[in-house]
This record gives C-alpha cells, sequence and structure tokens, in this order.
C-alpha cells in the first residue's frame, strides 16, 4: 500500500502573517506594502528593512496557494506591478497563525540573552563598557516610544498602539534590569576572574 504524503503546512512567519493581513483590506503590490507597514508603524515589530524579504515571503505564499496574482499595475512612467490578492486558504491561514501567535508562547533565541550567557569570555569592566553602551541606546528607544505613544493618543485609537505597548513595556523592562546589573558590576558584587572561575568549573564537575 502507498502512503500519499502529507502537504507541508504553511510556514507562518510575522513578515507572512502581515503580508496576508495587508491583502485582506484589499489587493497591493509588494512595494506599496513595504510603505504601509512603514506609515503604520508596523516596521518597529516586522522586519520589512530589506525588500527582497517581501519578495522572498509573497513567493512562498504563492506556492503555497495563500495567495493569488490578481492581475498587474500599469502606471505611466513606471514598471509595472504585480498585484496580489489574498485566497480562501490564505484568510483561514491568517486566523490559524494568529490565534497560535496570541496564544502559545514560542521559544524564541534572540542575540542578548545568548551573549549574556557567555559573560565570562570577557572581563569584567569590557562587559560594563558594553553594558553601559547598550544603556545608553535602549534609553534613546524607549524616549522615542514614550513620544510616539504621546504623539499618537489622541488620534489612534488604542486597539491599533498594543504593539507599541507592549515594545514599550518589554524594552522598560530590560533598561530596569540592565541598570541593576550595571549597578552590580560596578560595585563589584558581580566580578570575576580566571582563578575563580577554575574553582567554579571544578566544583560543578564535581557534584554532576
Amino acid at each position: 500500500m502507498t502512503m500519499k504524503n502529507k502537504p507541508n503546512k504553511p510556514q507562518r512567519s510575522p513578515l507572512a502573517l502581515a503580508v496576508l493581513a495587508h491583502l485582506a483590506e484589499e489587493p497591493m503590490h509588494p512595494y506599496g506594502m513595504q510603505q504601509l507597514i512603514k506609515e503604520r508603524g508596523k516596521d518597529e515589530v516586522i522586519n520589512v528593512r530589506q525588500r527582497t524579504g517581501i519578495y522572498q515571503t509573497i513567493d512562498r505564499l504563492l506556492r503555497e496557494g495563500l495567495i493569488s496574482v490578481q492581475g498587474t499595475l500599469s502606471e505611466g512612467g513606471r514598471p509595472d506591478r504585480t498585484m496580489y490578492e489574498l485566497t480562501e486558504a490564505g484568510s483561514e491561514a491568517s486566523k490559524e497563525w494568529l490565534r497560535e501567535m496570541l496564544a502559545v508562547q514560542s521559544r524564541e533565541y534572540p542575540d542578548f540573552p545568548a551573549a549574556v550567557s557567555f559573560l565570562t569570555l570577557l572581563a569584567p569592566d569590557d562587559v560594563l563598557r558594553q553594558f553601559e553602551k547598550r544603556e545608553a541606546a535602549l534609553q534613546e528607544t524607549v524616549e522615542r516610544m514614550d513620544a510616539q505613544l504621546l504623539r499618537y493618543k489622541e488620534t489612534v485609537p488604542r486597539l491599533f498602539m498594543l504593539e507599541a505597548e507592549y515594545g514599550r513595556a518589554v524594552a522598560g523592562a530590560e533598561l530596569e534590569w540592565l541598570r541593576a546589573a550595571i549597578d552590580d558590576f560596578r560595585s563589584g558584587e558581580l566580578s570575576w576572574n580566571e582563578e575563580w572561575l577554575r574553582d567554579v568549573a571544578e566544583r560543578l564537575r564535581g557534584s554532576q
């Protein structure tokens, strides 16, 4: 008896969800989607810096049958642009993805926690300098987020600013943690040297 291969489940990603969500409004071309994501401030949570990423995502969604070509837009003096539209399968997939992304905590592997787990490759004073640089950059980010939230508070319904609120809360919590760690490095509570690291390594080996 021959087993039939099951079709692959469409691959979920924040950018793929953004494409489907924008096409749910109306047919669009890739450049228009990229610009709209930026105009609405969604580029704070979705990486659209490289337009090639949108084109690659669209090609994949097209292969998976979640979107289809609606036609070609011709504008005087500009290259023709392919217009895409959402399929019924794409509409269902976007809702399924959204439910999963809201309800299920996914395992993500960002750079900063990975770097923190290997701090002892550097000297304590070197780590302190890098933390201080990050603190300054993060403080600027928090101030920019605060200004954005204040600017749109009176004109944009809160429903459409929830991701900005979440980003501000996360950035604020990281800044608070970072400042506490910096204080402990400055006081010497957080420190190490080669001898101490060797002793810790020996104790850990002995306890296994």
